[in-house]
């Protein structure tokens, strides 16, 4: 009976110590992009912060970021982006601590606009010290990103308003220019007008008279 008994506290016993290796052994905590906007064509990154809840140290062992979009026809893709590989090779992160990656994103031309919301994964490993090896662990995801397409067609007139308060002001400039040359030039015209008034009347006035 005892034996039993004993059997059914050891089986009870690792059922629990599996549960307890399984428990998520990192966090992804944040994932911003470096920009507010983004337009079809253009490059940036996606900075993801992986945290380290359990007391043994982990290693991230692929970072990756997959964005559903679609093209201006309206074909919908999907398009992975990666961390790069080499750079997590020896790369571990502390119990307790926070380590952030940059994930590079490359938009095509022809993208349409409009949110996405990309879905990311961390891939992990956690160092168990009593075998002295790295154990496959969790994948933590994050999908509370929203990445915004802005249409070219928005860009595009904005610039071309722009360019039209720039010609505005430009001409703004040109007319208050011409207004000042012709306002200097009809004083000087009244200026030169009054000294000629001037010079004759003097001339006049030496005239001598014949007897």
């Amino acid at each position: 009976m005892n034996k039993k008994l004993v059997l059914i506290s050891l089986l009870s016993f690792v059922v629990l110590m599996n549960a307890l290796q399984t428990v998520k052994a990192a966090r992804i905590t944040s994932a911003t992009t470096d920009k507010s906007t983004y337009l079809g064509g253009q490059t940036g990154y996606i900075s993801v912060t992986v945290y380290n809840d359990r007391t043994e140290k982990i290693r991230v062992t692929q970072l990756s970021a997959a964005i559903t979009y679609y093209y201006t026809d309206g074909t919908p893709y999907v398009q992975t982006f990666f961390y790069p590989s080499d750079l997590l090779i020896g790369d571990e992160i502390p119990a307790g601590q926070s380590k952030s990656y940059q994930i590079p994103i490359s938009l095509p031309t022809n993208i349409a606009a409009g949110y996405i919301v990309p879905y990311i994964e961390a891939r992990t490993d956690i160092w168990r010290p009593q075998s002295g090896t790295w154990e496959t662990s969790d994948r933590p995801t994050w999908n509370s990103l929203k990445l915004y397409i802005e249409s070219p067609y928005k860009d595009m007139y904005e610039s071309s308003q722009t360019a039209l308060q720039e010609e505005k002001a430009a001409n703004g400039n040109l007319s208050n220019t011409m207004n000042l040359l012709a306002v200097t030039t009809v004083i000087f015209a009244a200026m030169a007008g009054f000294l000629m008034f001037l010079v004759f009347a003097r001339r006049a006035k030496t005239i001598p008279v014949q007897p």
